[in-house]
C-alpha cells in the first residue's frame, strides 16, 4: 500500500511537533501539506517541510486531492468545525484535543462522524498511549488493585512557559478543557464511567490575566461517579519546577501511582544545594513516545480500515464534564449532569 498522505493544519508548539513526527518518524506516512495562517510558522516551515505545499487557508487545504488524512493541531474552538469539514471533503481525520468548546457542538459533531463511518477518526488524548498508563490500565483490567474508586491527578503546566498560556486563554474554553481534560479522560477510563456531579474551586493566583476570561491559573474539581468512584483533579499552570503529571488510582486491594516525581532521567546531582533530580520541562518531552505512538495508530488505522480505540464519544463526554467543571468554578456551586 502506498504512503498515507496527510495534511497539517495547525504549526504552533504542538503542531509543528506533530509534523516533525509525520515527516520523519511514522513508516507508512508522508507529510504532504501543512497550513498555517502565521507566516513566519510557514516560513519554518518551508525549510524543514520543503516537499509539503504550503497553505495559508483550511478551505483551501481540502481541496487538495493528493492527501487521504488532516491532521487537526489548531485551536481549540475551530475543532468541530474542522473535523465536519474534513470529513465532509472525504478525509480521514485526527484532531489535537479537547474535541470541541461546548457539549452541543461535539454532540453535533458525534452525528457526523457516524455518517462517515469508512473515515477513520482520532482524537489526540495521547496519555492513553503512553506505555505507564495503558501498562496500569491493564493492571486495573487484571484486578491487581481490586475494583478502583478513587483517581487522583495532578496535572501542572510550568511557569516557564505561562506566556504562552496567557496568549491562548481568550480561546482556549478555560483550564478544565485546556489542561484537565487528560486527567478527565483517564479517570472515566479508569474508573470505567462517568459522573453525575461535578464540584470546582481555583483562582487566579499568580497570574490576573486569566480572570478576565473566567479564567484561573490554578484549580481544583471533585467528581462523583455513578458507579460510586470518586476523582480529585488539581490543574495548575505555575508549577516552579517543571511539568508535573502524576496520576494515582485506588483500589479495594491496592493503588497504582504514575509519575510521583515528573523525573527528566534517572541521574541524580550531588552538589551544594544538596541532592537534586531533574524533571521534564514540558508536555512533549514528557509524553514524546505516547504522541508518536497515536499517530502510529492512526495510520495503522487507515490501512487496516478500522476505527481506533479513542472514540468521538470519549471526547464529547470528557467536554460533557469539563464545560460543567468551569461553571461549577465560575458559580462556585456542585453542578448535576
Amino acid at each position: 500500500m502506498n504512503n498515507i498522505r496527510i495534511g497539517i493544519a495547525g504549526l504552533g508548539r504542538l503542531g509543528y511537533r506533530h509534523a516533525e513526527n509525520i515527516a520523519f518518524k511514522t513508516p507508512g506516512a508522508e507529510l504532504v501539506a501543512v497550513c498555517s495562517v502565521t507566516g513566519r510558522e510557514l516560513e519554518r516551515a518551508a525549510i524543514d517541510f520543503p516537499r509539503a505545499t504550503a497553505y495559508t487557508d483550511y478551505a483551501a487545504l481540502l481541496t487538495d486531492q493528493s492527501l487521504d488524512a488532516i491532521f487537526i493541531s489548531t485551536p481549540s474552538d475551530l475543532h468541530c468545525r474542522q473535523i465536519e469539514a474534513a470529513l465532509g471533503a472525504g478525509f480521514h481525520v485526527f484532531s489535537e484535543k479537547p474535541l470541541g468548546v461546548n457539549v452541543p457542538e461535539c454532540e453535533h459533531v458525534e452525528l457526523v462522524v457516524a455518517q462517515h463511518p469508512n473515515q477513520v477518526f482520532m482524537l489526540g488524548f495521547m496519555r492513553r498511549y503512553d506505555e505507564s498508563y495503558a501498562y496500569a490500565k491493564q493492571q486495573i483490567d487484571a484486578g491487581k488493585i481490586g475494583t478502583p474508586f478513587l483517581v487522583r491527578a495532578y496535572g501542572l503546566d510550568p511557569e516557564a512557559l505561562i506566556e504562552g498560556a496567557i496568549r491562548f486563554a481568550p480561546t482556549s474554553g478555560g483550564i478544565f478543557l485546556d489542561i484537565a481534560i487528560h486527567d478527565i479522560d483517564l479517570a472515566n477510563w479508569f474508573l470505567g464511567g462517568q459522573p453525575d456531579s461535578v464540584y470546582a474551586i481555583g483562582g487566579s493566583f499568580v497570574h490576573s490575566e486569566f480572570a478576565e476570561f473566567g479564567d484561573c491559573d490554578n484549580a481544583c474539581a471533585m467528581l462523583q461517579y455513578r458507579n460510586g468512584g470518586m476523582a480529585l483533579l488539581y490543574a495548575g499552570r505555575t508549577a516552579a519546577h517543571g511539568y508535573h503529571i502524576e496520576t494515582e488510582i485506588i483500589g479495594s486491594k491496592g493503588a497504582l501511582r504514575i509519575s510521583p516525581v515528573p523525573q527528566k532521567n534517572l541521574v541524580q546531582v550531588y552538589g551544594a544545594g544538596g541532592v537534586m533530580q531533574e524533571c521534564v520541562g514540558g508536555f512533549f518531552e514528557r509524553f514524546e513516545d505516547a504522541y508518536l505512538n497515536e499517530l502510529h495508530e492512526f495510520v495503522r488505522c487507515i490501512r487496516e480500515e478500522r476505527q481506533p480505540e479513542v472514540k468521538v464519544e470519549d471526547g464529547t463526554l470528557a467536554t460533557r464534564i469539563a464545560f460543567p467543571a468551569t461553571e461549577a468554578y465560575r458559580e462556585r456551586k456542585i453542578v448535576r449532569f
